[in-house]
């Protein structure tokens, strides 16, 4: 089930899409990358350690401004044409 649980700014969801795609390059760069490239894939463990963080990070500072409704084993998502959040559960 899918419901809207509430609404971000612009500035906000143009924050959390350039995670989004950062994090969603890094994956698909590492399945091209082995680990023969010692120094770059360090590199690239480390970036996606940062994004990802920084990706939950966006999620718990903007869940907890703005109060959305959560649930156990739920997820939360954003349209980023409408700047929508959506409770999946």
């Amino acid at each position: 089930m899918k419901r809207k649980v509430g609404q971000v700014t612009t500035e906000e969801k143009n924050a959390i899409q350039q995670l989004f795609e950062r994090r969603n390059g890094l994956s698909e760069l590492s399945k091209v990358l082995t680990a023969d490239n010692t120094e770059l894939y360090e590199k690239l463990v480390k970036d996606m350690g940062f994004t990802s963080a920084k990706f939950q990070q966006w999620w718990n500072d903007t869940s907890a401004k703005y109060k959305w409704e959560g649930a156990e084993n739920g997820n939360w998502e954003i349209n980023f044409e409408t700047c929508e959040i959506f409770l999946n559960c």
